[in-house]
């Protein structure tokens, strides 16, 4: 019986420390402090679940999404073409002849423009504006339905190609064929990605033989007189 004083008195103070805990427990959580348990779930390793704590007024709770998960409707799809600064061609950019090397057309391309030669296409480049040409033997002219059923089959099999129009046009070098479309430029070196290109593909015919010009630029460029003047400067031999 003597000892009965001293546990009362610890049960006492066991009880008193136990309800102090509650109330600062409660306060941490009216004023949206997060809890030990969730700061030790927020920093778990790498590679785990990366949760992120949201503080509600009297609640915590704790977003258990996979890192670098998204749930924001509408999101880009990192992988899609980038829409990159249009880069005009000026409006007093000089233009000069190029002539096919059998002699059989001329057409003129801007001056300055870097060429390469490949696979017997001539391309004129700067920054993301190309000019392609292209001559090959042909039996007939060409005609809508033979542009979009087998004359894009270069192209068409590109995952960012998206046709956008076939009609026929006349320019000095007589009626010819344009299709219209978009595509994916080649992968930048550095970063990887690839410029939203927008396409013009000129197709026209005269004694056996089809010129192709193919004019591409950054989508939402203005190149719409540069591009007129090298598909309307097309002159046969």
């Amino acid at each position: 019986m003597r000892h009965a004083p001293s546990r009362l008195a610890a049960t006492l103070i066991a009880g008193a420390a136990l309800a102090a805990l509650a109330t600062l427990a409660t306060a941490c959580s009216s004023a949206g402090v997060t809890s030990p348990a969730a700061r030790t779930i927020a920093t778990s390793e790498a590679g785990t679940t990366i949760p992120r704590v949201n503080t509600i007024p009297g609640v915590n709770t704790v977003d258990t999404s996979p890192a670098g998960a998204t749930t924001q409707p509408g999101a880009v799809n990192p992988n899609a073409p980038e829409v990159v600064a249009p880069g005009d061609i000026p409006d007093n950019q000089a233009f000069v002849a190029f002539a096919s090397g059998g002699g059989t057309y001329t057409v003129k391309v801007p001056e300055g423009w870097a060429r390469t030669e490949a696979s017997g296409v001539v391309t004129f480049t700067d920054k993301y504006n190309s000019i392609a040409i292209q001559s090959v033997p042909a039996t007939s002219p060409p005609t809508v339905i033979s542009v979009k059923s087998t004359g894009l089959a270069g192209v068409a099999s590109d995952p960012t190609y998206k046709l956008t129009g076939v009609t026929t046009v006349t320019r000095k070098a007589g009626a010819g064929v344009l299709a219209t479309y978009e595509i994916g430029s080649v992968a930048n070196q550095v970063t990887g990605k690839k410029a939203l290109l927008a396409v013009e593909r000129y197709e026209f015919f005269h004694n056996g033989t089809t010129v192709t010009l193919t004019l591409s630029g950054a989508k939402g460029a203005d190149n719409i007189d540069p591009w007129k003047i090298v598909s309307d400067s097309l002159s046969w031999k």
